[in-house]
């Protein structure tokens, strides 16, 4: 059976990148057949519509229908994933609660329609920014679909933070394991190595901390070029991060299909249930993560943590509960 899959911002540059690889069996599975929802909004359904031709004309098997709609109610029908990419750009002169005001609006809404239409099966991962906050609106706006079923995109920190290590050592960048990234997709997330290990050529295996030889650098410049990377690429290109970007959401949601590898883990944001590393109740927030072959993630329990990497991961935390308070306050439930 077609899984039937949804890409919000289907117009925009990372779906661009994004659907292809989805198409083809990158993500799902090369079996896996889809039906292709792709949501934008009334006055990019022109632009939808050349996205749609090119995805007949890349005649790709596993592709057995495609749709193109501005209707959420539409396109969340009994669907199996959701993507949702679209969110309203911060724009010169607006505020940050500006910001948080236009998306609580989008994401609230397409919350709902998700609680009226999707299959309380389906896996939702908010990719529009601010992410963590937006995926707390999602969330609080489908209560009939488990918390757990919501997740936000960490993973190309993460990506970013593996390939910098990688790139130190002179390493492949599938030879870098374990590194983590706590808190919001902000400048205030921390890209934490501590826990990391590197798999030689040899096959032995090795700590960051070790293999680098360099704490400094762990903790100061790999810390801050991971937490800026997003702004030194918009400074070089003029745009935004699309083709990472759409990487990572592949191997985010190819992850959450198909789990895991033994003594491995990922990083997502998941909503904090209060009793994890003393982060607060209630905020989506990224952490380590394993996931079954059910699709069942569980934060990574036990792991040390410095007073150093507290305390970054505190400054995450606080960033993160000022942002959901300020965004409730703008639902219309609220």
């Amino acid at each position: 059976m077609a899984l039937r899959v949804v890409v919000t911002g289907a117009a925009g540059q990372i779906a661009y990148s994004l659907l292809y690889s989805i198409a083809k069996g990158d993500v799902f599975g090369i079996n896996q057949e889809v039906e292709l929802v792709l949501l934008d909004i009334p006055p990019m359904m022109s632009v939808l519509d050349g996205v749609v031709m090119e995805l007949q004309d890349c005649a790709l098997p596993l592709v057995k229908k495609t749709v193109a709609t501005a209707d959420p109610n539409e396109a969340f029908k009994a669907c199996d994933a959701v993507i949702m990419v679209g969110a309203m750009p911060r724009k010169e002169g607006m505020e940050r609660k500006d910001l948080l005001k236009a998306n609580a609006k989008i994401f609230e809404g397409q919350g709902k329609a998700l609680n009226d239409f999707a299959k309380k099966t389906v896996k939702v991962l908010v990719v529009g920014n601010p992410a963590n906050t937006n995926c707390v609106l999602t969330l609080r706006s489908a209560p009939s679909i488990p918390a757990a079923n919501f997740t936000c995109l960490t993973r190309l920190d993460l990506n970013r933070a593996q390939a910098q290590v990688a790139s130190r050592l002179g390493r492949p960048c599938e030879s870098v394991r374990n590194l983590i990234i706590w808190g919001n997709h902000s400048s205030t997330q921390f890209p934490d190595a501590a826990h990391g290990n590197v798999v030689g050529a040899d096959g032995s295996v090795t700590s960051v901390y070790d293999a680098v030889k360099d704490d400094a650098w762990l903790t100061g410049e790999f810390v801050k070029t991971v937490q800026t990377r997003g702004s030194a690429v918009i400074k070089a290109r003029k745009l935004s991060s699309a083709m990472s970007a759409a990487k990572a959401i592949g191997d985010h949601m190819r992850d959450w299909w198909f789990g895991t590898k033994e003594n491995e883990w990922v990083s997502m944001g998941v909503l904090s249930d209060g009793t994890k590393y003393g982060i607060p109740k209630d905020i989506v927030y990224s952490m380590p993560v394993k996931i079954g072959a059910d699709k069942s993630w569980s934060v990574v329990d036990g792991l040390s943590i410095s007073d150093f990497a507290q305390e970054k991961m505190d400054i995450t935390a606080k960033e993160l509960l000022e942002e959901k308070d300020m965004a409730i306050k703008f639902l219309s439930s609220a």
